[in-house]
């Protein structure tokens, strides 16, 4: 044990790691920053006392301050639990360095009683052709996963997603629906999910409206048969319990505010999903917290699966579902320093947003070329397209140097082109 650690440097180490083949061309279209990861690693006055955190940089609840690095030198570690202003991949590194310390497992950090040796977890994707989801759900029974959380879009057929899962995984697989509030109203919404319910592995739907709408989701938990996920704070949560707006939450941010959020659901006996994303960094540390937590009952969103690495030297015990929390002090598990050698990434700690015409096709031939994702988002958020159809698909097409493609691209510049097939 050491008590009188002060901490000496602290690095930043930012690296590029690769999706998976499968989960890049989908990735490609959105979230192709995510791969760009910030691991920080602290030294201290101790010999080979260490500790690691990461921030995925383009997907955080709060990056890095500079501020907060020079603020933690010299300092004790301990002195910084809880300080969600670290910013993710310190705050993350600080609890790595205190457990190791004092030779104990993060999650004994947190002030709570430990309430489970093991986790449950679940695969994720960004949306994706019911015919990649299938085979990811496959990967995901492989590797000891039984629940997988996908993107349900307006662009793509729900319905036929979800066939193509079941037809490929047993009756105990589960599967949870994110619309992002692309369904609007309960309007809607009422027809799609009532028809969802009669898929056996269909789960747990989220936002599938506006947060904002109280009325209209209390008219959906009277609809449907499964329950509703709000992120926590929209609406605020004393008109969450007060109007019984949802069964249950996305919980995330710093250590502080997950806690706290963990405990207030708790409280209400609202469970909810842990949502932490990144490698096996950020999937461990989720590991932790969810050990402590009575209400993190949902499996945790951590998105570990789309990276061809998870930086770790050996990976996380996952089986039947589960995540086993570490015991070793610390994370509780080893970061792979050549890996973060491998990948590492030279300024500027970006990509380019890549250069596509998205097609989405209607049955009937009505085709809407955009170009790019947020003008997708946009155009069916302002309610201008379908929100759930049979027959309907995203087509990509990348840039090919060709006259055709350049004209295209610039016609939708303003606004989406509406063309037939």
């Amino acid at each position: 044990m050491h008590t009188g650690v002060k901490i000496v440097d602290v690095e930043r180490i930012v690296v590029d790691v690769p999706f998976t083949p499968r989960c890049e061309i989908g990735n490609a279209r959105e979230i192709w920053q995510w791969r760009i990861s910030e691991v920080i690693r602290i030294t201290t006055d101790v010999p080979d006392l260490v500790g690691y955190g990461e921030t995925i940089l383009h997907y955080t609840w709060s990056r890095v301050p500079d501020s907060a690095i020079e603020r933690v030198k010299g300092r004790n570690p301990a002195e910084f639990l809880g300080d969600d202003s670290l910013g993710a991949g310190l705050q993350m590194a600080i609890y790595d360095l205190v457990g190791k310390a004092l030779g104990v497992p993060a999650y004994r950090l947190f002030n709570l009683p430990k309430v489970r040796e093991w986790c449950p977890i679940s695969w994720w994707n960004i949306d994706m052709s019911p015919e990649d989801f299938a085979a990811e759900a496959q990967e995901a029974l492989a590797k000891g996963y039984t629940s997988y959380k996908i993107k349900a879009r307006p662009w793509w057929d729900v319905y036929e997603q979800v066939a193509a899962i079941s037809a490929v995984t047993p009756r105990h697989f589960r599967l949870d629906l994110d619309w992002n509030n692309m369904l609007l109203n309960a309007g809607n919404a009422a027809p799609v999910l009532t028809e969802l319910d009669k898929e056996e592995r269909v789960a747990i739907y989220e936002s599938p409206i506006m947060q904002r709408d109280v009325e209209g989701q209390r008219l959906l938990r009277q609809k449907t048969t499964r329950p509703i996920a709000l992120h926590f704070g929209d609406p605020p949560f004393p008109t969450v319990v007060r109007d019984e707006v949802c069964d249950g939450f996305v919980v995330g941010g710093g250590a502080a505010s997950v806690l706290r959020q963990g405990t207030l659901a708790g409280a209400f006996e609202k469970p909810f999903w842990l949502q932490l994303v990144g490698t096996g960094i950020t999937t461990t540390f989720s590991v932790h917290l969810g050990a402590v937590l009575p209400f993190a009952q949902w499996p945790s969103v951590n998105c570990m699966n789309n990276y061809s690495d998870d930086l770790l030297v050996d990976p996380l015990t996952i089986t039947g579902g589960f995540a086993r929390v570490p015991e070793a002090p610390g994370l509780g598990v080893e970061i792979d320093e050549s890996a973060l050698t491998r990948f590492k990434m030279a300024p500027p700690h970006e990509y380019p947003r890549p250069r596509a015409i998205l097609s989405v096709v209607w049955e009937g031939g009505r085709v809407v070329h955009y170009r790019d994702m947020k003008q997708v988002w946009d155009d069916c958020w302002a309610g201008n397209q379908p929100v759930q159809e049979r027959g309907v698909r995203m087509e990509t097409w990348k840039d090919d140097g060709s006259a055709e493609w350049a004209d295209l691209y610039a016609r939708a510049t303003d606004f989406p082109v509406q063309d037939r097939r």
